[in-house]
Parts: C-alpha cells; structure tokens; sequence
C-alpha cells in the first residue's frame, strides 16, 4: 500500500495496530522458517512466543532509540490506546508497548514503507 500521512492519520490507533499485528506476524513467520529445520508444531509455538505482548514489549524497547519523530509518533498512538481487556500474561505497560509497536509496524505498512519495516525488523532480532 501506499496511503498518504493524512491517510494514515485517519485511521484509529486500534485500527493501525490491527494492521500491525499482521505485518508483525508474518514477518516472524518468514525468519522462522527462513531458519529451517522445524516441524509446523514449533513453527507454531514459536511463532506464538514471538508475537506474545511480553515479547513485542521487549522488542519494542530495542527499537525505540531508533525511530524517527514521525515513527515514534505512531508507536506513541498506539501505546497510549484505550484498551478494554490486558491479557493475563502480560502488564497493562506491557500490552501498550506491544499495541505500540502493532501500531508502528501497521502505519509503515500502510504508507509502503516496506524497506524501512525489514531494517526495524531486522535489529529486533539481532542479539
């Protein structure tokens, strides 16, 4: 896609973390396949284990200090949303980092930022 800033910005901050939470999760898809060598039960599992709230929350203080003012814009949107349920396994502070980072990833998405998702994605998972 390639949606313009104004575009982008009328979408609600659930909305952008909807699309993120997609984005986010084939992308842990493919570099878990990518990896090889695993049955789809741990392909599953550990897919889950990527893309659960405590996961995203840690993977999203990585990248912080590396976000633009536009991109930390969009992380803020969706950190500060209004949830109405937080899953057990995580905390409220967790689960707003995760629909941060959903947001981040689903506004790039969105504005075809494509290059700029890999590059994030990529110093996620660097150790």
């Amino acid at each position: 896609m390639n949606l313009s800033r104004q575009e982008i910005n009328a979408i609600s901050n659930l909305g952008l973390a909807h699309m993120g939470d997609c984005v986010f999760e084939i992308l842990c898809r493919g570099y878990l396949c990518a990896r090889g060598g695993k049955n789809v039960g741990n392909l599953h599992r550990d897919t889950i284990n990527m893309v659960k709230a405590t996961a995203q929350a840690a993977f999203m203080d990585k990248l912080l200090p590396h976000l633009t003012e536009e991109e930390l814009s969009w992380y803020r949107r969706g950190k500060n949303s209004h949830v109405h349920a937080v899953p057990k396994s995580c905390t409220p502070a967790e689960y707003a980092k995760a629909t941060g980072l959903e947001a981040l990833f689903g506004a790039l998405y969105l504005a075809g930022q494509t290059d700029r998702i890999n590059e994030l994605f990529k110093l996620v998972m660097e150790a």
